[in-house]
């Protein structure tokens, strides 16, 4: 479920690393647009808006790659695609170099919430609101979208920034497989309680977040079942 090369356009290249935009990005991206024609006073700001949130997105996703590189790991790649974004990163086998590699991302949108603030209150001082409402609600939108970005992102549930953040913390004291098993364990029960959540409120995206961590939870757990086998580790 997670997007590869194969299906994917190249976008462009910045600092080695190469972005991709796979093909689903741009099927959902018509059908948002075509639904939410009416939000603005014209298709342009709906595309604005949109083209936004995949930019802070992206801007997340380089704060991934470019902290791997610091530790001395690989990172030359990041696809964009309609849950978000996924930056490839290898970062050494140890703790800490996972550790900042992963909240690099996270930190990123740390950052950006004093940039909109001040750029609320400059809107604010210089009447957006009532000379340039479109821009003014988008630079609004984009502010909350980031900080959203930013909480949903640091959910302990594996594969989120959260999930792979409490692994790594767990690894100083645990080791790298027993991290993992708790990782995903606590990433299996968020899982199922976003299910719930995209059931009773009837959410078709909630659902299919849901059944991408269950995914990659269920592929972890069977790495660090192997992992554990391998080094004769009683099973959990």
């Amino acid at each position: 479920m997670t997007p590869t090369r194969q299906g994917s356009f190249r976008f462009f290249r910045f600092a080695g690393i190469t972005v991709f935009v796979h093909w689903t990005w741009f099927a959902v991206a018509y059908y948002i647009l075509s639904s939410r024609s009416a939000v603005y006073a014209s298709l342009f700001w709906n595309v604005a808006e949109y083209c936004g949130l995949f930019f802070l997105v992206l801007l997340h996703e380089f704060g991934h790659s470019l902290a791997c590189r610091q530790t001395g790991g690989s990172a030359n790649q990041i696809i964009l695609w309609p849950l978000g974004g996924v930056a490839f990163v290898a970062p050494p086998n140890r703790p800490g170099a996972v550790l900042w590699s992963i909240a690099a991302g996270p930190l990123v949108n740390v950052v950006l919430v004093p940039v909109f603030l001040l750029l609320g209150f400059a809107a604010d001082a210089a009447g957006l609101a009532g000379s340039s409402p479109n821009l003014y609600s988008l630079l609004q939108t984009m502010s909350v979208v980031n900080f959203g970005l930013l909480i949903f992102n640091m959910l302990p549930i594996y594969p989120l920034d959260g999930g792979q953040i409490l692994r790594a913390l767990l690894w100083f004291r645990l080791g790298p497989i027993r991290s993992l098993q708790i990782a995903t364990g606590v990433g299996f029960a968020g899982a199922g309680a976003l299910a719930v959540l995209a059931f009773f409120k009837g959410s078709f995206w909630l659902g299919i977040m849901a059944a991408f961590m269950v995914m990659h939870c269920r592929a972890a757990w069977g790495y660090a079942r192997v992992l554990a086998a391998r080094q004769g580790m009683p099973p959990v």
